[in-house]
């Protein structure tokens, strides 16, 4: 098992990496601004929002992540603000992301269009310490001592919502597509990552079942131009009573998992739990992944209230 951990984690971390390298989330509709600058402020409110995310419990060296978001509507800039920050491990190799996004909201038909830009910092570290029964260290395309390298990042996206819920948007991650080069005391050692691009769609309609009850479905592709990933959602939520919700639902990642969801909502408090069910050969060493979500809003500012003016020729 020490051999396919090994071959798991350098797949990742190789000098050209041709798999997907942004961190994977189940309850992806509770995670826009991560991967969409354009949703940041599109909810009218001031959000935060915090994810931890265990994979492959019983598997060593499993992946980590935990996340978390804030993302405000200011209408002075026509707009809102976000900020995302990321710590993501893999055995030894470890990515920490932190971000600023800004979005500009254009009323577009009955909803409203953010077109945003986020830009950070991503840091990549290895530490070194490979566990292997293979000679890895006659391989010089693995660096075998503590490397870490640091540049900015990019990205860009189109968000659209309306008031009852409907949203899509594409966006696009890593623009510059950058390689991140470290430099170690033993030139062996040399650590090298590129980056690359990644493109998301994402789309949802709530369907009103009842005065209680409605259906929500969502879609979340994903692609590097290598590597494609689909996720396919569907939460059903029961309204208790004004101020509680809670939902259950399932989703589906083509080729990987099928995930059981679980919340609830509490006076503008959520709490979310998923489980994923591992579908593809990974399940044969572990089959236990684990995420929790929590959110907090609340609207800082009141709907405008429309006022009436009588005309004295129509008395």
């Amino acid at each position: 098992m020490r051999k396919t951990l090994t071959t798991l984690a350098f797949a990742v971390i190789a000098g050209v990496s041709v798999a997907q390298q942004d961190a994977q989330f189940s309850q992806n509709m509770f995670n826009k601004l991560d991967i969409n600058p354009g949703y940041a402020g599109t909810s009218k409110s001031i959000c935060a929002t915090a994810l931890y995310r265990q994979q492959w419990v019983s598997f060593p060296g499993a992946p980590k992540t935990g996340l978390i978001s804030i993302d405000a509507y200011l209408p002075p800039i026509h707009g809102g603000l976000g900020l995302t920050v990321c710590s993501d491990q893999l055995g030894f190799d470890k990515t920490f992301i932190a971000e600023l996004a800004y979005s500009y909201h254009l009323v577009l038909g009955p909803g409203v269009l953010g077109i945003g830009v986020n830009a950070g910092m991503i840091q990549k570290s290895l530490n070194g310490a490979w566990v292997s029964t293979d000679p890895y260290t006659q391989d010089a395309a693995i660096p075998d001592s503590k490397a870490a390298t640091t540049t900015y990042d990019i990205g860009f996206g189109l968000y659209y919502t309306t008031d009852n819920g409907m949203f899509f948007g594409i966006s696009s991650t890593h623009l510059p597509q950058n390689k991140l080069s470290a430099v170690t005391n033993n030139p062996a050692d040399n650590y090298q990552y590129d980056l690359a691009r990644h493109y998301y769609v994402m789309a949802g309609y709530p369907f009103q079942i009842n005065q209680s009850l409605k259906l929500i479905p969502s879609i979340l592709a994903k692609t590097d131009a290598s590597s494609t990933q689909l996720d396919i959602n569907a939460r059903a939520v029961y309204t208790l009573n004004p101020t509680v919700d809670i939902w259950l639902g399932a989703s589906y990642r083509l080729t990987d998992a099928i995930v059981a969801l679980v919340g609830f909502e509490y006076n503008r408090f959520k709490f979310g739990y998923a489980f994923d069910l591992t579908t593809s050969d990974i399940k044969n060493y572990s089959n236990n992944t684990h995420e929790i979500m929590l959110n907090y809003c609340f609207k800082p500012f009141k709907n405008p209230v429309p006022a009436e003016h009588r005309n004295v020729r129509f008395l």
